[in-house]
């Protein structure tokens, strides 16, 4: 596996760059994340979906469906396109410290 250095430490990460060591998610890493995917600065808005999808994740072992990620937020898809270029997927649940999802989220 591959290393990066992110928030400051260095951390493993897949082909794709989700970390492989939730543990060592925080907010430092969070935005050095963001930067590779078009996604920095982090405002608010970026904030809230990362942090709802962090807390859908603890508590359910899943990222959630996009159907209930635009609801809980009250983002439309078009806003989370905007806010993480690459995807509600790949880019916010990359840098909210998820594993890459198997699925649609």
């Amino acid at each position: 596996m591959a290393k990066a250095t992110l928030g400051g430490m260095e951390i493993e990460i897949d082909e794709d760059g989700f970390i492989q060591e939730p543990e060592k998610w925080n907010e430092s890493v969070a935005e050095d994340l963001a930067k590779t995917e078009d996604a920095s600065p982090m405002g608010g808005d970026h904030w809230k979906l990362v942090n709802y999808l962090r807390d859908y994740y603890i508590k359910f072992e899943i990222a959630p469906p996009i159907r209930m990620l635009c609801k809980k937020t009250g983002f439309d898809l078009k806003h989370i396109y905007q806010l993480f270029p690459s995807g509600p997927a790949k880019g916010a649940c990359k840098v909210a410290g998820l594993p890459k999802p198997t699925g649609c989220v």
